[in-house]
């Protein structure tokens, strides 16, 4: 599923489009430079300006909300506005005790440990992190057998910010160590296009208002997606000979892209289509869903349909998915009380009932 994720350009997840020189260009250094969020900003700030003045560190902080809002870029924003050191991991990559250990033994006084994706911790690595947030130290097993011996490790007072797009995978005991919880929401049409406008002359191009506002509107309110898209359309600009981003240039790129007026790609579109022309807009099991549009159905469950259900097209049911009328108005279709004829019968199986939900 990450792989399919990957060769989505209107993907929130990070991909290697994200991975460019410029991305680190792009990537605001100080609160001030960080466009949106301010109420977090505003209430951040207090908090790191006390622990300056007290000269400690920053109490543990947790960041959650969808991916691509900048849960990354927020916790190298709190690193350099404390004047502090900042390790860099994931849940992912902390497979054992001794990987964690091998980490914490390196921080000094003050120093941020951010790790992304922390609700993929294993379970064993985070009940050793528990004594490490709490009383800053950890008892590390050397040898085995009856001449294995217990170290006491003493860590100097230090940040630990864990990011994740999934809250509820999150221990208790765990979410209980973090002293500052910052939940990121998506953005705004006017933050994000304040985004792409502090973008486009990083990028070395200029950008015109209405050009800014287009890219704004079909990025889902997701600042990653902005910037990804910009760095599109400038390559569109470029082939062309401009250095300049008209609205003219922004709409054509998008459009190859296959970028539509709110963010949705094809594979969404299609679905949609599918449910409205053969189905008659629902209810639609998903392992029906799943046959009728030839895509896995995890994928169609954790992929496609959330932004769908943000934007109002889509609903879960008892009986299966439905299409809304928002979605009929955006596809320019008209309800009908047809019901599906029998010729689709055959995609119905044992499965489709309300597990499908």
């Amino acid at each position: 599923m990450q792989e399919l994720e990957d060769d989505r350009i209107i993907s929130s997840m990070k991909t290697d489009i994200d991975d460019e020189d410029s991305d680190n260009i792009l990537r605001p250094k100080l609160l001030k430079e960080y466009v949106g969020q301010e109420k977090i900003k505003e209430n951040l700030g207090v908090y790191i300006r006390s622990a300056k003045k007290r000269k400690d560190a920053l109490d543990h902080v947790l960041v959650y909300g969808p991916p691509g809002l900048g849960k990354t870029t927020l916790a190298h924003i709190i690193a350099n506005e404390m004047g502090s050191h900042i390790w860099v991991t994931s849940g992912p990559a902390i497979e054992k005790a001794g990987d964690l250990a091998s980490i914490v033994t390196k921080i000094e006084k003050n120093d941020v440990l951010f790790i992304d994706e922390i609700h993929r911790l294993k379970h064993s690595v985070g009940e050793i992190l528990y004594p490490i947030l709490e009383d800053y130290s950890f008892d590390l097993v050397v040898g085995k057998g009856p001449s294995a011996r217990i170290i006491n490790l003493q860590i100097p007072h230090f940040t630990l910010i864990g990011a994740t797009t999934k809250m509820g995978k999150l221990a208790k005991p765990l979410t209980n160590r973090f002293g500052i919880t910052l939940r990121l929401e998506p953005y705004s049409l006017d933050e994000l296009n304040r985004i792409v406008r502090r973008s486009a002359p990083l990028l070395g191009v200029d950008i015109k208002q209405e050009a800014a506002t287009e890219i704004s509107r079909r990025s889902r309110g997701t600042p990653r997606i902005a910037n990804r898209l910009l760095k599109r359309v400038r390559d569109f600009a470029e082939d062309q000979g401009s250095n300049t981003i008209t609205h003219a240039i922004a709409l054509n790129a998008l459009d190859e892209m296959g970028v539509d007026k709110l963010g949705l790609d094809d594979v969404e579109i299609n679905l949609l289509k599918i449910m409205i022309q053969k189905f008659d807009g629902g209810p639609v099991g998903l392992d029906t869903l799943s046959a009728a549009t030839d895509e896995d159905r995890d994928t169609i469950e954790d992929v496609y349909e959330p932004y769908l259900m943000q934007l109002g097209f889509l609903s879960k049911t008892p009986r299966g998915r439905v299409c809304l009328k928002a979605a009929y108005e955006h596809l320019g279709e008209k309800k009908t009380t047809q019901k599906p004829t029998q010729q689709f019968s055959f995609f119905k199986d044992a499965n489709d009932n309300d597990a499908d939900l």
